[in-house]
């Protein structure tokens, strides 16, 4: 917040950084996140700008490709830029996580009309892997071949949740950082009243099912995933706004994220609660009844 040649030397290190380890990935995000949540559109805008020169310049000097940073550019920078300004403008991250499955549901079905069936190009992309894999066994030809065939058409669905969920994680810790700069306490308040729409929620709704019919990988599947992180964060806002309610301990709520990480079961249970919420509104149930604090 000292400038913006500070905070664009922040997002084109982490840029860099990225490469090797990818949690920073999100900091670099979160860096223009936060002057664009703070200082508006003209802030975020001029620190994407000098930390995408900078960042272009450390790509060419480390790997001789500068042009790779508009992948980050175009996938992260740019979309975290009008994210924040939906957050600065609304005050809501419902509203914001809302744009952002929108706008990558948008983009699978752009996909899907221009290239056909993205399977194809993960399945090229793959390829490297499953010859590297058979030289390894040679003697599972046929069940490596359909291993890989079948994981090239999730590969879509699973990139475009993963991007959906890390732009929406990198905004989150841009306005934690700005909560705890000029508002402590406030992204805590925020995130346990997050709430998503119905209309989204019947949209998220209709997707499962329809993907349920379908059953498979698919276009349906694809925006089924996206649709998933947002029932998945009012899930978790659920589990927290009900433990600062009943005056819980934080040692359950460790566990719950351990798990989530070892169990994708689990990851699926919270959405479904998170769906439930949008309807019964187990936020306002639970605070009528007696809280066990003293």
């Amino acid at each position: 917040m000292r400038g913006p040649s500070q905070a664009a030397l922040v997002a084109a290190t982490s840029a860099l950084l990225s490469v090797m380890i990818p949690v920073f990935g999100v900091v670099a995000a979160a860096a223009v996140g936060l002057v664009t949540l703070r200082n508006g559109a003209r802030g975020g805008a001029l620190v994407a700008l000098f930390a995408t020169l900078g960042a272009g310049l450390f790509y060419g000097l480390v790997f001789g490709a500068p042009l790779l940073v508009l992948g980050v550019l175009l996938l992260f920078w740019v979309p975290i830029w009008g994210l924040a300004l939906v957050l600065r403008y609304s005050r809501s991250l419902a509203l914001t996580v809302e744009s952002a499955s929108l706008l990558v549901m948008l983009g699978l079905v752009l996909v899907y009309a221009i290239v056909g069936d993205p399977a194809v190009f993960w399945a090229r992309l793959l390829e490297l892997m499953r010859e590297a894999a058979l030289a390894a066994q040679p003697d599972g030809a046929a069940a490596n071949a359909a291993l890989f065939g079948e994981l090239a058409r999730w590969m879509t669905g699973a990139f475009a949740m993963a991007l959906t969920f890390q732009v929406v994680l990198a905004l989150f810790l841009a306005r934690w950082w700005q909560a705890q700069l000029y508002n402590p306490g406030g992204f805590g308040e925020g995130f346990r009243a997050y709430r998503l729409h119905r209309a989204f929620a019947l949209l998220a709704l209709l997707l499962i099912a329809g993907w349920a019919l379908v059953r498979g990988p698919g276009l349906l599947a694809d925006l089924a995933l996206v649709a998933g992180v947002g029932l998945l964060l009012q899930g978790l806002a659920v589990v927290h706004q009900l433990r600062v309610q009943r005056g819980s301990g934080t040692g359950w709520l460790v566990l719950l994220y351990v798990l989530l990480v070892l169990l994708p079961q689990m990851a699926v249970a919270i959405a479904a609660l998170g769906l439930l919420d949008v309807w019964v509104d187990i936020r306002a149930r639970a605070a009528r009844l007696p809280s066990r604090r003293r």
